[in-house]
This record gives structure tokens, C-alpha cells and sequence, in this order.
């Protein structure tokens, strides 16, 4: 097996790669929240765009349901299918179905399983340090450059708290 941590060759140049060659990585959080995924671009020697070739098992929910501020999502089926819950409505996706979340839509997405077989997809993004995810079922905010989550319940005025009396 090929324990290259990237496809860069000799003289600093990244080369094609069969995705065979890409670690296979996990994710799991409990008995809903899991996947198997090799972070293409990353290998390839990506930093502008994100592609990741993703596995969802049967029964499986890959993310919270969310949207993001700042970075565009597009997902697409390559075997299987899954259910994409959109906002308020669900759609069956299977291969051959493309999806793209535009940065600042306003609406939450998650793509679950339903099946009994495996689901593979791509998903490709642009990485955004300064981005912001929300989690409206849970009111969570997600400021990435801080690696901090808030309450979206705890907001203040910009002025709140301040002293803006005479300066003494």
C-alpha cells in the first residue's frame, strides 16, 4: 500500500494519482453521525478547492443539518442513494444527481441514508477560514476562524454592555 501523504513527486510537482493511493479516514458521532472519506484535493495538493470522495452507510446521517455563510457545497452521487433534506422538503438523490449549496443560502442541508446499501458521493467546496456554519435546529453558530460555537439565542446589540458615558 502507498504511504505517501500526497501526490507531489520528487521535484515539488503534484502528479495525477489513482484514488486507490488516498488514506481512507473516519468519521463517527454516536449511532446517527458517521462516514468513510478520502480528501482528494488535499492529496492532489489542493488549498483553493475541497473534493472529497465520500461513503454514507445505510442508516447513516453524514453532517447536522446546517448551512454555510461563506463556503458553496456542491454534492454528487456517484453509487447508491440517499435522501437530501432541504429546508422543509426531502429529495431522493441517487447516481447521476448533482446538488449545490450556495454560500449564504439560508437554508440547512443533511444527507442521511435510507437504504440498505452503501452511498458514494463527491463533495466539493471552497474552504473558507473565515467562514461561518449555522445549525438551526440546535441554534449553534460555528465561527471557524475562532474554532468556537455559540448559542444563536445569545446575541447582543453592538452596543450592549458598553459604558458610552463621558470619558473621565
Amino acid at each position: 500500500m502507498n504511504r505517501k501523504q500526497n501526490s507531489v513527486d520528487a521535484d515539488g510537482v503534484f502528479e495525477p494519482f489513482p484514488i486507490a493511493d488516498v488514506p481512507w479516514q473516519e468519521f463517527s458521532q454516536g449511532e446517527r453521525f458517521g462516514m468513510r472519506f478520502q480528501h482528494l484535493s488535499d492529496y492532489g495538493g489542493g488549498t483553493q478547492i475541497g473534493i472529497a470522495n465520500e461513503v454514507l452507510a445505510p442508516g447513516k446521517q453524514a453532517n447536522p443539518f446546517h448551512y454555510h455563510m461563506l463556503e458553496e457545497e456542491h454534492v454528487l452521487v456517484l453509487e447508491g442513494s440517499l435522501t437530501l433534506r432541504l429546508g422543509e422538503k426531502t429529495y431522493v438523490l441517487s447516481a447521476g444527481h448533482y446538488v449545490c449549496f450556495p454560500a449564504g443560502q439560508k437554508v440547512g442541508h443533511s444527507l442521511f441514508n435510507h437504504t440498505s446499501q452503501p452511498c458514494r458521493y463527491l463533495i466539493i467546496g471552497n474552504p473558507n477560514r473565515n467562514d461561518v456554519a449555522v445549525f438551526p435546529e440546535t441554534g449553534r453558530v460555528s465561527v471557524k476562524l475562532m474554532g468556537e460555537g455559540y448559542r444563536r439565542s445569545a446575541t447582543m446589540d453592538y452596543w450592549e454592555d458598553i459604558d458610552a458615558g463621558d470619558k473621565t
